[in-house]
């Protein structure tokens, strides 16, 4: 069988680097303990990983702050399984029965599905729509707030077309209506700066295994230090075991248990390989494929691109329909006869899909990552100009156009 050509990576990154494999291995091998929990040299071997990972991460999203001389508590940095994991704390915990949330029609259903908790349990939500385009216009989300809003919460890209919002205008309005900020960076952290302190960003939720490279089940939020937020889940911290309540200290106000300790080494390999690599560079690459990607599809009859054209504020990502196909099936043959992997429906963020018109039966989509190559692009732009000529028999063959 020929090499898999993975454009997944909106879903998860694939391949890792070897850096992250050999991590989790040393740890399991060298030190896999829990950290915090007694005094033993492999103990303390784990808590330093834990506590030097939360400082890098800490960092990697306030470069301001570092560069002008400000000192970040990383114990703001907490860790959880995923953003899905992290979004749910952000939302439970500042979002309360009569009050207000701000979000839009572009999100994942990790926000989605906590928000309507909330509603379902006496909160209010507004949906903001975006532009044609798929951008959110800054003024829309401030007419949206109210007295009683206690969260703006967005996506930075969004995982079905890749449209990237204005952080700091956003951020501006927020700041200027004095309502926390949240934001899900699932699709843009390890590919594109996001700044806490100059996006006014209060609370910023991210998974490391997809632009961070990391293992699955790793993620997490910083919180801002002037940002307030509650505690939802309780349990074991490791230390102060007699006190009868869960304790209140960053980190262990938002986290409880025995952490992901060989995800969180992997996690700080990715982030080391993301910042070796440079995001200028690793950004650049994709999107330079994604260009390619875009005009070879644009070429064959039959196939419509969904969502903006732009190749900026934008990030590595396209979903397309083939006429007289269902998006499963282009998925399936794509898979079974090209070894090409893709993603099809409606992607966990259904009313993106509506305003695009694309429900219910969604679309291909295809996301490109930082182990991509040209020649992966022109073996699905082929694979796709053959499926779409099956029932288009006009349609052209641009992949030739593409070269390794």
């Amino acid at each position: 069988m020929a090499d898999t050509i993975y454009l997944d990576n909106a879903a998860t990154s694939f391949p890792k680097p070897d850096s992250v494999h050999d991590a989790v291995r040393d740890f399991y091998s060298k030190y896999g303990v829990n950290p915090g929990r007694s005094g033993c040299d492999l103990g303390l071997n784990a808590e330093q990983m834990i506590h030097n990972t939360r400082k890098q991460l800490s960092a990697f999203f306030n470069r301001s702050l570092v560069e002008a001389g400000v000192s970040k508590d990383p114990n703001r940095l907490v860790f959880t399984m995923n953003a899905t994991m992290a979004l749910n704390l952000i939302i439970n915990g500042t979002v309360e029965p009569g009050d207000h949330v701000v979000t839009t029609r572009l999100e994942h259903n990790s926000v989605i599905r906590p928000v309507n908790h909330r509603v379902r349990d006496g909160a209010e939500a507004t949906y903001v729509a975006p532009d044609r385009e798929g951008y959110l216009d800054p003024e829309d989300l401030r007419k949206a707030i109210r007295k009683n809003t206690k969260l703006v919460i967005i996506n930075h890209g969004s995982n079905v077309t890749g449209v990237v919002q204005d952080l700091q205008a956003i951020g501006v309005v927020c700041k200027d209506e004095g309502v926390p900020f949240a934001v899900d960076t699932a699709q843009t952290a390890g590919v594109l700066p996001i700044d806490m302190a100059e996006c006014n960003i209060s609370f910023l939720a991210f998974t490391g295994h997809k632009g961070l490279l990391a293992p699955t089940g790793t993620g997490g939020i910083c919180v801002a230090d002037d940002a307030e937020i509650r505690g939802t889940i309780f349990g074991g911290t490791g230390v102060r075991s007699a006190d009868p309540y869960h304790l209140q200290e960053f980190p262990y106000r938002l986290e409880a248990g025995t952490q992901n300790l060989a995800g969180i080494a992997g996690l700080a390999a990715g982030l080391e390989w993301v910042e070796a690599k440079g995001l200028d560079n690793i950004y650049g690459h994709e999107m330079e494929l994604l260009g390619l990607l875009q005009q070879g599809l644009e070429e064959i009859c039959g196939v419509k691109i969904c969502g903006t054209k732009n190749l900026s504020d934008r990030v590595a990502t396209v979903s397309i329909t083939v006429d007289n196909y269902d998006p499963s099936d282009v998925g399936t043959i794509l898979d079974v006869e090209y070894n090409v992997q893709a993603r099809t429906g409606l992607q966990c963020a259904p009313l993106i899909h509506e305003h695009m018109g694309t429900t219910p039966r969604g679309t291909v989509r295809l996301s490109v990552g930082p182990y991509n190559t040209r020649a992966h692009i022109a073996a699905a732009v082929k694979a796709i100009a053959e499926i779409a000529a099956d029932r288009c028999p006009a349609a052209n063959q641009p992949a030739a156009a593409i070269t390794s």
